[in-house]
Parts: structure tokens; C-alpha cells; sequence
């Protein structure tokens, strides 16, 4: 029966005549045939510690760097999507049913449990704050002429820990709970109708039932946003002056909340239909879908430079698996000679690349947490590229990025994957190898 016995750190391997069983001596009970082939496929692993830490440290740097990119690429959405978002109203709104049907007029329809809808969203643990708001459309006019604005009537002492207006005042003072006859307005609007701070400006809004009311306002404030015909589409009232401006009495017409990450959205939206099922729930992407489109652009060719870095890192794995290859070729040569079939060579080496995979990931892992981590707290320097676009002037002057996890399974299984696969061709290499060629090789 006994083809040939193999001693190797003290331990004793039976290869039977046909050659297709394979029994550990020193266990009666026999041991299982993967698990055999995974001890010495990891034993092989560290016989050539040199090697190894070469393939691990080329197969975990791509691993660290593919979520350096990620975390960076989420950096950039949070940063330039997500103060868009806060620009434009929030990641979800919530409006009285019939409002969806009729947004383009932003019509003035009461929403109802506005205050238990804005407590219970405060209390989402994926929601960074929740606002009341009365918005409607109408005329902003000076000597310069008049122009198509949105009125928001808020509730400043809530805004200001969210608005980027409230943030980036340049002339006068933002607008606080209690003033009367005051209008706080975007840099582009005051430059358009040549006003500042100070000044007294006509405006006219849509009331109930389609009347149009008309006041002149001092305007308290000015913000800078660095978008201009943003700025230029709204002017803000305080919340009480709105309600008595547009007879809507302790009323508001919309319930914006703004969650901690970009992309949960549906999950939010999710528990709040449960307990207001009477009122239309919506995200952004109902009310601003060329901002998804852009995002949804952006998305498709970051993942076009995703598979560059996965390609390359395949090259450099399978190089240096050939190259592990060609240098124990007198191995393989004893191993053919002692009675294993090429298909079991193949399988060893095959396991090799499964076992580097695993470990890269390991230190890809370990290396990304490390380079994000140390960079979502320094952040990287980006305001030399602020004026490259409108949207660009969101980003501030540092971009902090996330930890880059949202895509590390898929990642992480792709480069096991890859490892796997690249050792498919040094494995046939290797199993082709007659034993005596490769044993009277140097």
C-alpha cells in the first residue's frame, strides 16, 4: 500500500498506491483532506518569510489604499452633496398630502402634527436635526427691479446649528427669535439689487387661496454661500413673521430634516411612514434629481478607477506568485515524486494564493484604518481647488474622510478573489512540471 513516506517538521504523511488518499500517521482517526492541504499550504506560506511579507504587504496596500478611496470619495459626498443637500432643504422633507402633485408652485398647504413629526425625527439616532418651516414663492424689488425668490419663515434658534447661512454671514448679523420687519438674504440677491445690510426691500408672497400680500422689510443680514444663484433664489423671515405675513397661525408647511450620513435616507423615511401615514414623505432626489444625476455620474466613474486599482493589484499578485513558482521548482519535483497528481499540486498552490488573500486583507484592513483614521482627523487641504466650480466652494477649505467601510466586504472579498484566481495559472505551471525536470533544476 505505502507509495512513499514524507518526514517534515516531525511529522509523518502516508500517500497511498493510488494516490488518492492521504492520511495523517500520528491520528488513527485520520485527518480531513482540506484541512491537511490548508496546514501545509499555510506552512508553505512562512517557509519564505521574505517572499510572503512581500506579497501580503503588495496585497494589503492595495486593499488600503482601494479604502483610502472610498472614505475619501464619502469624504467629498458629505462634504460638497451633503451641504448641497443643506442648501437646497434637507435630506428629506415632509409636506401635506397633495403638496408632491403640485411642488413646482410650492403651494401653500398646512402640514399637520408638524411638531410631534419634527420631535419624533429629532429623535432618530441617524437624523442631526429636524426644522419648521413655512415656505413660499414671491417677488423680492428694489429701484434695481424685482426677483423670483423663495421665502422660508424659520425658527432661528434651531437653523443656526444647521443653515450654512447662519454660518457664513458678511454683512450685519443673522436673523434671531423675535425680530420684526427684517429679511435676511443671499450675497448674489443683495449684489443683484445693489442693496446691503440695512436697506429696505419690497416683498411679496403667496398667502392661502392664491392672494398675493405685500411688505417692505429691512434687510437684518447677508450671507455668503460662494453660489451665487443660489443665494440668489432665497430670503428668509423669521417663522412667526411668515405665519402672520401669510395668515397661517401657529401653522407651518414643511418639516425638513437633515440626517448624519448621505445615503440613509430610506431607512428614516422607513419609520417615520409607520407613524404619520397621512403625510407625503419625500427625499431629495423627488424634489432635485439633476443633483442625483451628478451623483450618480460621480459615483459611476469612481467605480471605473476602483477597477484600475483591483487590475493592477491582480498584475502584481500574480507576478510574484509566478515568481514563487519558478523558485521551488525542485520542490514541486519532490512532491510529484512522492506521488501527488498534478491536480493535487494545483489545489496546494491554489490554497496559497486563498491563504495570501486572507492575510491581505488582514493588513489592508489594519493599513486603512490606520491612513483614514489619521486623516479624518488632520483632514486634507483643498482650498486651492475651491474656485474650480460653484459646488466646490461646499467643500471648505478641508475635506475629512469617512473610514472607508461601507464597501469593504465587497473590497475585501475582492481581493481574495483575485489572489485565488491568480494563482490559477502558477498552479497549472506547476502541476505540468515533470519530476524529473524540476528536480535537476538549480
Amino acid at each position: 500500500m505505502v507509495s512513499a513516506l514524507l518526514e517534515r517538521e516531525n511529522r509523518t504523511i502516508l500517500i497511498s498506491r493510488d494516490r488518492t488518499r492521504v492520511i495523517h500517521l500520528n491520528n488513527q482517526k485520520g485527518e480531513p483532506f482540506m484541512r491537511l492541504y490548508l496546514r501545509l499550504a499555510w506552512r508553505n506560506l512562512w517557509r519564505h518569510r521574505r517572499r510572503t511579507l512581500i506579497i501580503v504587504v503588495a496585497m494589503g496596500l492595495g486593499l488600503a489604499l482601494m479604502m483610502w478611496y472610498d472614505g475619501l470619495v464619502a469624504g467629498f459626498d458629505q462634504a460638497i452633496y451633503g451641504n448641497a443637500i443643506k442648501v437646497l432643504g434637507g435630506n428629506i422633507q415632509v409636506h401635506a398630502v397633495g403638496y408632491r402633485a403640485s411642488a413646482d408652485q410650492i403651494p401653500l398647504l398646512p402640514l399637520p402634527d408638524d411638531r410631534r413629526i419634527a420631535e419624533q425625527a429629532r429623535a432618530h439616532p441617524r437624523v442631526q436635526a429636524a426644522v419648521r418651516r413655512l415656505v413660499t414663492a414671491g417677488l423680492a424689488s428694489s429701484r434695481e427691479g424685482a426677483f423670483a425668490v423663495n421665502i422660508l419663515g424659520v425658527e432661528p434658534q434651531v437653523e443656526i446649528a444647521i443653515n450654512l447661512a447662519w454660518q457664513n454671514i458678511v454683512e450685519g448679523r443673522a436673523l434671531q427669535e423675535g425680530d420684526q420687519d427684517a429679511v435676511f438674504i443671499g450675497k448674489g440677491l443683495a449684489e443683484a439689487m445693489d442693496i446691503k445690510a440695512g436697506d429696505r426691500i419690497t416683498l411679496v408672497g403667496r398667502a392661502p387661496h392664491d392672494q398675493m400680500h405685500r411688505r417692505t422689510m429691512t434687510v437684518i443680514g447677508v450671507y455668503s454661500l460662494g453660489l451665487p444663484e443660489v443665494e440668489k433664489r432665497t430670503v428668509y423671515l423669521t417663522l412667526s413673521e411668515a405665519q402672520t405675513l401669510y395668515d397661517l397661525r401657529d401653522q407651518v408647511t414643511e418639516v425638513a430634516i437633515f440626517l448624519k450620513q448621505l445615503g440613509e435616507e430610506d431607512m428614516v423615511i422607513a419609520d417615520l411612514s409607520a407613524s404619520f401615514p397621512n403625510v407625503e414623505i419625500d427625499t431629495w432626489r423627488t424634489y432635485f434629481p439633476e443633483l442625483e444625476s451628478a451623483l450618480g455620474t460621480k459615483t459611476a466613474v469612481m467605480n471605473v478607477f476602483s477597477v484600475i486599482i483591483l487590475l493592477i493589484a491582480a498584475i502584481g499578485v500574480l507576478n510574484l506568485l509566478l515568481m514563487a513558482v519558478y523558485e521551488r521548482q525542485r520542490e514541486i519535483g519532490i512532491l510529484a515524486s512522492l506521488g501527488f497528481r498534478p491536480a493535487q499540486i494545483s489545489l496546494l498552490f491554489i490554497l496559497e494564493g486563498v491563504l495570501y488573500g486572507l492575510v491581505g486583507v488582514v493588513v489592508g484592513f489594519a493599513l486603512g484604518l490606520l491612513i483614514n483614521g489619521v486623516l479624518r482627523q488632520v483632514g486634507l487641504d483643498y482650498s486651492q481647488f475651491a474656485n474650480l466650480s460653484e459646488y466646490m466652494a461646499l467643500v471648505g477649505s478641508r475635506i475629512y474622510p469617512e473610514w472607508g467601510l461601507d464597501k469593504f466586504i465587497p473590497r475585501a472579498l475582492t481581493v481574495a478573489i483575485i489572489a485565488a484566481l491568480a494563482a490559477f495559472y502558477p498552479a497549472y505551471q506547476a502541476a505540468r512540471r515533470e519530476p524529473a525536470t524540476a528536480l535537476h533544476t538549480d
